[in-house]
């Protein structure tokens, strides 16, 4: 999910130039992290609430306010994690960082609490179609550097204006969608928003790779010359869970107001060793 850039042409946000078609390489046993998200609420000694931009707005065009233990837009039910994407403007302009949204959804990252340098990420979920929503799975650099230069992983990426596709992309300093040079694909997931699926990243030193249940469907090697530019992904990285409404790119197509509440649904998160080696 991009960040500090806006964007002037919808479908610029994604590639489908580093393809391929292959089963997901094994994992180690040993499992590292998880969140079953079987409490009554979330864990906050793991996650913790993103609201840093509500007051300014979010990148990309997007439209949501994301709110801070608001059960509305997040909650733990049944055994999963939802997060809700509502169109409630006279419900949240009561926060004080409210920035004039007619949505609200939420965000959730493990920034300073758990990250990972390489490793198997699995993420069980289920995801909303509805035109303008943007559902996310996705990494950023424990530092702070300026985007692009420390790299982003999206695992998994879903538009409105493109439902039942999953898109996986890497951004670095070098290869983004604002040079022209991103480096990605996307795969067709015909039952995306009506049943569970395990989205995937297997990330060693030599290669990253994405895919849906089992089926690899990007790859991105650590083979170009540019140093940091190239392969900034030797450093820490925290989890990213959010469901975003609108944006160029979500919202090519217009928005469903009609359609919501939508919902984004977590069944688990969970991330295993990797050899560092592996393909």
């Amino acid at each position: 999910m991009l960040t500090p850039v806006l964007l002037a042409a919808a479908q610029s946000l994604s590639a489908n130039n580093y393809a391929i078609s292959e089963p997901m390489p094994s994992h180690a046993a040993k499992l590292i992290w998880s969140d079953e998200f079987n409490g009554k609420s979330l864990d906050m000694s793991k996650w913790s609430f993103d609201t840093s931009r509500n007051k300014l707005g979010w990148y990309n065009k997007e439209l949501q306010y994301y709110a801070a233990n608001r059960p509305e837009n997040l909650r733990l039910e049944n055994g999963k994690l939802i997060i809700e994407l509502r169109k409630d403007p006279a419900a949240i302009d009561r926060f004080a960082d409210w920035g004039n949204q007619q949505y609200s959804s939420a965000k959730i990252v493990t920034k300073g609490k758990a990250a990972f340098d390489t490793g198997f990420v699995e993420v069980s979920a289920k995801l909303p179609c509805t035109r303008g929503t943007w559902p996310a799975i996705w990494m950023l650099p424990e530092g702070d550097s300026p985007w692009p230069d420390g790299g982003e992983i999206d695992i998994l990426e879903q538009v409105g204006s493109q439902p039942n596709v999953a898109h996986a992309t890497l951004h670095t300093r070098l290869f983004n969608h604002v040079m022209h040079t991103g480096r990605g694909a996307e795969t067709p997931v015909p039952t995306a928003c009506s049943a569970f699926h395990r989205y995937q990243l297997a990330w060693t030193n030599e290669a990253i790779t994405i895919g849906v249940d089992g089926r690899a469907y990007m790859r991105v090697r650590n083979d170009q010359s540019g140093g940091s530019g190239a392969w900034p992904f030797d450093t820490p990285f925290y989890l990213i869970l959010n469901l975003a409404m609108g944006g160029d790119w979500a919202a090519a197509k217009g928005i469903d107001d009609a359609a919501l509440p939508q919902r984004m649904e977590i069944d688990y998160v969970r991330v295993w060793q990797m050899p560092k080696t592996a393909r």
